[in-house]
């Protein structure tokens, strides 16, 4: 109101028009009316072709079956519902998104509560018939409907797809809430102050306590045009932009896979492994932060330890596609106990002692990858030790080894 009231010179008598129009028992009145006009929903057919004229529904997330798969029950109670239908009529939408001791006041008018009641009205019966005006906002207009310009397509519900009958004919509808909350997610990634001190910890080779989280290959899906609240309320507050995350299978990069020749150890080659590298700069980083001695610490630090061992194991399988008996080549200065783990059908009798011999080198290697800048001693090279022996043992019982 302040707005337009600036706009009017101190003596037009339409001054006194709009402030009348504002009081409010007269606001109100007018709101009970026009919230018909408008439709909460947290599933919106607008986006789906905006000269749509079917059903938008609303249905509270934490109500749904949880699924494996992703959808809109993942967002449980916290979730922004949107609006369609008159943008003129939004305000009515801003007033009932107001909250009191944590519910809105649309949940309140839902539930019909006394309190909400008496503050709108004197008048008992003039409250609650506001209020059922209000609790109305997220109930679907009219009959249920789709539109010829909707999406629809059938989905076997059946065990023959030969028999017509044995098909529900879906109508699918934009997860408005969903996609707001994805949208946020990513902007607050993308462009947070948490998130740029973060890349800039990782460019300068920095420990930081936020993950950096990359989205290659993002597209940006603009729904409305010039008018992006002639779709929705949360369409308009991200200015039409609708996140398209890259759906790609990888592209395959298989590199040729050499045997370990010319070196005396076999982690002299996995150490140059570029998954191994990274792994092993992020303990080093995590480390050189002299994070807490306490349980979560401790955790983060084997999880990093039992990827290096994973890649380890991955290394080990690659080499094992060769063919029998390359550890034989004269070029091979591997020891007995590297032959036997890389090359078992051709390097000869396994050594007793394999997995305590790998599990010591191990220990030993990272140690050393370590060593610069970190002090690791004895303490830590019998903890990596333990935790080596212990998976190669775990893998031995499996009958991967």
């Amino acid at each position: 109101m302040n707005a337009k009231l600036e706009k009017l010179a101190e003596y037009d008598p339409k001054r006194a028009e709009l402030q009348a129009q504002f009081q409010p028992a007269i606001w109100l009145e007018d709101a009970a009316r026009r919230v018909g006009q408008i439709q909460a929903v947290t599933h919106s057919l607008k986006p789906i072709h905006p000269d749509a004229k079917g059903s938008s529904l609303y249905r509270d997330p934490s109500s749904m079956q949880p699924l494996d798969e992703m959808g809109s029950h993942a967002l449980g109670a916290e979730f922004d519902a949107d609006v369609v239908g008159n943008a003129a009529a939004l305000d009515v939408y801003k007033l009932l998104k107001l909250a009191h001791q944590g519910e809105s006041l649309l949940s309140l008018a839902t539930q019909a509560d006394a309190d909400l009641a008496a503050a709108l009205s004197d008048d008992p019966a003039q409250a609650a018939a506001w209020m059922a005006a209000f609790a109305g906002l997220s109930e679907a207009r009219g009959r249920l409907s789709s539109h010829t310009l909707a999406k629809q397509f059938y989905w076997l519900v059946g065990a023959d797809p030969h028999d017509d009958a044995g098909y529900h004919l879906l109508a699918p509808l934009y997860p408005t809430s969903l996609v707001h909350r994805v949208y946020q997610a990513l902007q607050d990634d993308r462009f947070s102050d948490e998130a740029k001190a973060a890349r800039e910890a990782r460019k300068a080779g920095h420990w930081h306590e936020r993950q950096v989280r990359e989205y290659p290959q993002l597209a940006i899906q603009s729904l409305g045009g010039t008018k992006p609240q002639n779709i929705s309320q949360l369409n308009s507050e991200r200015r039409g932009n609708n996140m398209l995350l890259a759906s790609l299978p990888p592209v395959w990069r298989s590199a040729e896979i050499r045997p370990v020749l010319g070196t005396a150890s076999l982690f002299k080659v996995f150490g140059h492994r570029p998954e191994a590298r990274r792994l092993t700069q992020l303990l080093r980083r995590f480390l050189e932060g002299d994070p807490a001695r306490n349980l979560e610490t401790r955790t983060q630090r084997d999880e990093w330890v039992e990827a290096l061992l994973e890649e380890l194991m991955l290394f080990t399988a690659e080499q094992q596609t060769l063919e029998p008996g390359w550890s034989t080549d004269a070029r091979c200065e591997l020891p007995a106990t590297h032959r036997a783990w890389l090359d078992p059908e051709g390097a000869g009798e396994t050594p007793p002692d394999l997995i305590d011999e790998l599990a010591r080198d191990f220990a030993n290697w990272l140690n050393h990858a370590l060593r610069t800048p970190l002090p690791m001693g004895d303490a830590e090279y019998l903890h990596w030790r333990k935790q080596a022996r212990e998976l190669f043992k775990a893998m031995e019982r499996e009958g991967v080894l």
